[in-house]
């Protein structure tokens, strides 16, 4: 049997790269050196790498007979992206396909009726290198080369052209975000099978698109949880890939801080969601079961739910290809805008533009002034929130096309205006939102905007970032997000017919937000402005420092005063009318430092807590009617 020093050998002439030729390897003295440990895919390997000037990656490696083992698991990773590269795999997947009955979030009218389908978007990713990309990592080296170039020189992308889900959602009850959107989704999927009387009781699929960082997590989640509720087999783990970190203007791979025997990863970004769905097969299933409509939507907005269905009748009743959900948007607000851009050839595209680009695109384009507010007090262009809805049978048929491929981009950080170093390393992008680029003229792609009080409230920046952000600008913290929430159904239950206390202003880890009273409930109870009108028929009041919580489908609050802390608990059978004057010293708000490391995170990154001073809390498990007077 030939050794494995032999095998390389043999591979290495059969490559045309025999003992005697090894000019291509001179250029590396290190990588020359170890040649003898490696099979022939693995020179073959180091051959591209070297093409494609990559000897940084070998310079440090030791004689033969030091780290050997860590050589050869270098070459296991770049073998694996150069696979893994072909298939563009990225984020979270969520299915929805019953009829369901529509209505707008805050107003009682039916809209329509409807076949759906979800498919939820959260950004996480695996450990894999090289056939993520088409062509493999040559090509994602020659491609990232290209567009750095075009990064550094200022090129726009639009030249031509004119204008975490375990986090807790809130923590008045502490429920998580994936926790929040599964009871959604099975609020729906109870109304859908009620409207359409299925007696099959049709589920809705749940994938969830994960990473290495993140998949036993996820999975511990959910088990630990039930699945919050939902059936087991309704829900499927689909894991992400990432790509590899570019170095510098030059694309030179990025070493792994912490191993030098590792090339760098990142994720390659939402856009890979198209490919996932193309290759997994589920579009063809979701056609083949009657389904018309895609969405998607992004994690750690706390909101989503609200704007879903009637965004749904806007998509049907004006026959959208491609919708997307949108918010008005400050200018030069840190989220991207929805724009149509006319070609020089006379081609137009309705698509969103990135902050960091529309501001340059419209000075360029005719706008001296870029980016700028109107008499509304806002920019023109509203801000894309990442949920689309896309009608399947177009969809199917332009990912037949494309498999799923998206457009590329870079976005470097460079430390000063020479751009000639990164801050950090950078790579290749590219966004689930860029799919309208690939799609003919003919394709009927617009946008719905909805308030932002109603449908907007993410989790993204820091307490130290979201505190620098201008004042008049959301903060799109862990801060603002659940004080948004309390807003939304305060807000929600006064175009009900409540009388809700006005909010007072105060600030938590340097963020000024308005505090209104802590209200919140389950899906099941008011998944629509019609489900809570029909349960809160007026005559309540609730104060600016109170806390209500509604847990249960058939709960009715009538002639309730509130002064203080009140929770309800129902079991579905139970039906139950919440009236009287309820009044203790509820719930206070104290402030917490987010440096302050004796509380959690979760706590820290919110700068608030509850001191649970006095409360009523009611329970009711028997079936039949009940009444809670106080």
């Amino acid at each position: 049997m030939a050794s494995g020093a032999e095998a390389a050998a043999a591979g290495v002439a059969a490559m045309g790269i025999s003992g005697g030729s090894e000019e291509w390897a001179e250029a590396c003295p290190a990588l020359r050196r170890n040649l003898q440990l490696l099979a022939p895919e693995e020179v073959q390997l180091a051959k591209t790498l070297l093409n494609e000037d990559q000897m940084h990656l070998f310079e440090h490696w030791p004689e033969p007979g030091v780290d050997d083992d860590k050589k050869k698991g270098f070459f296991g990773q770049v073998l694996v992206h150069s696979q893994s590269m072909l298939q563009h795999f990225n984020t979270y997947i969520h299915e929805h396909v019953v009829i369901t009955e529509l209505y707008h979030p805050y107003c009682s009218t039916k809209m329509m009726k409807c076949a759906l389908s979800l498919v939820l978007i959260s950004c996480a990713r695996s450990n894999d290198l090289i056939q993520a990309i088409p062509g493999g990592l040559a090509s994602y080296i020659q491609n990232a080369r290209k567009l750095l170039a075009d990064s550094k020189a200022g090129k726009n992308p639009y030249d031509g052209f004119t204008p975490s889900v375990a986090l807790p959602r809130e923590t008045t009850t502490g429920k998580c975000f994936l926790q929040h959107y599964i009871e959604s989704i099975l609020a729906l999927q109870e109304a859908s099978c009620k409207i359409a009387e299925d007696e099959r009781h049709t589920m809705i699929p749940f994938v969830i698109m994960t990473s290495d960082d993140t998949n036993e997590l996820t999975i511990k989640l959910l088990e630990s949880n039930s699945y919050f509720g939902m059936d087991p087999s309704q829900v499927k783990i689909l894991k992400q890939e990432k790509v590899a970190c570019l170095a510098d203007n030059d694309a030179r791979l990025a070493l792994d801080p912490n191993d030098k025997y590792k090339i760098q990863t990142k994720p390659h970004g939402h856009g890979d969601v198209h490919a996932l769905l193309y290759s997994s097969g589920l579009l063809e299933q979701w056609k083949s079961a009657g389904r018309k409509w895609v969405l998607f939507f992004q994690d750690t907005n706390g909101l989503l739910f609200n704007a879903i269905p009637s965004a749904l009748g806007v998509s049907a009743t004006k026959g959208y290809n491609v919708n997307s959900l949108a918010v008005p948007r400050k200018a030069k607000e840190a989220i991207g805008g929805i724009t149509k851009l006319t070609h020089v050839d006379g081609r137009t595209m309705v698509i969103n533009v990135e902050y960091n680009q529309l501001d340059p695109l419209l000075r360029a384009t005719g706008h001296p002034d870029g980016d700028v507010n109107c008499e509304t007090g806002y920019s023109p262009y509203p801000g894309n929130i990442n949920q689309l809805i896309l009608e399947l049978g177009p969809y199917v048929e332009e990912l037949k096309k494309t498999h799923g491929a998206i457009s590329e981009f870079v976005n470097p950080k460079y430390t000063d205006s020479t751009k000639t170093a990164f801050k950090s390393s950078t790579r290749l992008e590219c966004m689930m939102q860029d799919y309208p680029k690939t799609l003919p003229p003919s394709a009927k792609v617009g946008f719905t905007v909805m308030d932002t009080w109603l449908a907007y409230a993410p989790v993204k920046n820091n307490p130290e970032d979201a505190a620098k952000v201008p004042k008049g600008n959301p903060y799109h913290s862990a801060t603002s997000g659940e004080m948004a929430i309390y807003r939304a159904n305060s807000l929600i239950l006064r175009k009900a017919g409540a009388q809700i206390t006005d909010p007072v202003v105060d600030t938590f880890n340097g963020q000024e937000v308005e505090v209104w009273p802590r209200i919140t409930w389950s899906p099941q109870w008011g998944l629509t402005f019609k489900n809570v009108k029909e349960k809160v028929p007026g005559n309540s009041s609730v104060s600016q420092g109170s806390t209500l919580v509604v847990n249960g489908r058939n709960i009715f609050i009538e002639g309730l005063s509130l002064d203080g802390t009140l929770i309800v608990n129902a079991a579905d059978e139970a039906e139950v009318k919440v009236t009287g004057h309820v009044q203790n010293k509820g719930w206070a708000i104290q402030h917490v430092d987010y440096k302050d490391t004796s509380e959690k995170e979760e706590i820290r990154i919110r700068g608030f807590k509850f001191e649970k001073v006095e409360q009523l809390e009611v329970k009711y498990t028997e079936p039949g009617k009940h009444c809670m007077s106080a």
